[in-house]
């Protein structure tokens, strides 16, 4: 590692057509590779991005033949992550789908989705480290740390532009199972409220007006003594958003410890082996609009999930 302070010099870079329609923000975060995300954020904040000779917000989308200003960046020069064999060997072996628009990956659990604070490395540095031939890998969306399943990465621009219109459209089938605590009653729930972040706690959400609205569709699929099997269909994709409508009603996951019930979570550890959040991505069925090419992918429940549900207790 290289930790002396550097200075890079300023830098003009016109946006080809293949990065049109990018947010600005993801972008930078792509072209500075080595610099953190608030830093990102901070200097696109203090006006020393320019699209155009323009000041620009992180959300702003670039356009073909915009001229992009990058400021001299300021930082300790620190090398890149790298996967290690075991984490790519992992990764080679989850791959459930590729071809020329998406490569879908059934994400483990304990796997952030991307780099960040503490964590080094995640699931899009590991993929473009075991894919290098890939021109262009990004995520469409994002899948909690602690959850397992489904993950989608786009292969083209177009690809990725299409997902995000069937996210902000609903219209992607997007399912999940998880484990509640207690037996589920009234059988199927459409549940819509408003989740807000919590002010002293950035990273936990609760249901309060004035937040953005979150809706599900929850479906019991098996009862257990104690316990409820559910599907998942997400009608919107807020930050945790099963986790806090599930406690929200008092019938949180089983192993979720931000928003569960502790006593709970460990009871279920010694009796059924569940070491985690019992929460995993298993259907997405969808059309790519402007590709035309169409989804219809699913999975079964993570081994892990999978051999609690099959212990003798339950």
């Amino acid at each position: 590692m290289n930790d002396s302070p550097q200075k890079k010099a300023v830098s003009f870079k016109t946006i080809a057509e293949h990065h049109a329609g990018q947010r600005i923000d993801n972008f930078l975060m792509r072209e500075l590779k080595n610099v953190p995300r608030s830093h990102v954020y901070r200097i696109i904040r203090k006006g020393e991005v320019r699209v155009n000779k323009k000041r620009v917000k992180p959300a702003n989308k670039l356009a073909f033949g915009d001229v992009v200003r990058i400021p001299p960046i300021h930082i300790a020069l620190i090398d890149p992550a790298i996967a290690s064999k075991l984490l790519l060997k992992q990764l080679e072996q989850v791959v459930v789908l590729e071809d020329e628009h998406l490569l879908v990956i059934n994400k483990p659990t304990g796997l952030a989705v991307h780099a960040g604070s503490n964590i080094p490395i995640g699931l899009i540095e590991a993929m473009r480290q075991l894919r290098p031939e890939l021109p262009y890998l990004e995520l469409a969306h994002r899948l909690d740390r602690s959850t397992s399943g489904l993950v989608l990465l786009a292969k083209t621009r177009q690809a990725l532009q299409d997902l995000h219109t069937l996210f902000k459209t609903c219209g992607i089938d997007k399912r999940y199972l998880t484990l509640v605590a207690g037996q589920w009653q009234g059988g199927v729930k459409h549940i819509k409220n408003e989740l807000l972040r919590e002010q002293s706690r950035r990273k936990k959400i609760q249901v309060k007006a004035g937040g953005k609205i979150a809706e599900s569709i929850f479906t019991p699929r098996k009862y257990y003594s104690d316990s409820t099997l559910l599907e998942v269909k997400l009608l919107t994709g807020r930050m945790h958003q099963i986790r806090t409508q599930l406690a929200h009603l008092g019938q949180p996951v089983i192993g979720d410890d931000q928003y569960g019930d502790f006593s709970l979570n460990r009871q279920y550890k010694k009796s059924h082996g569940i070491k985690r959040l019992f929460l995993h991505a298993y259907h997405v069925k969808c059309r790519l609009p402007t590709l035309g090419q169409a989804y219809n992918i699913e999975i079964p429940l993570a081994n892990d999930l999978q051999k609690a549900l099959n212990s003798e207790l339950f």
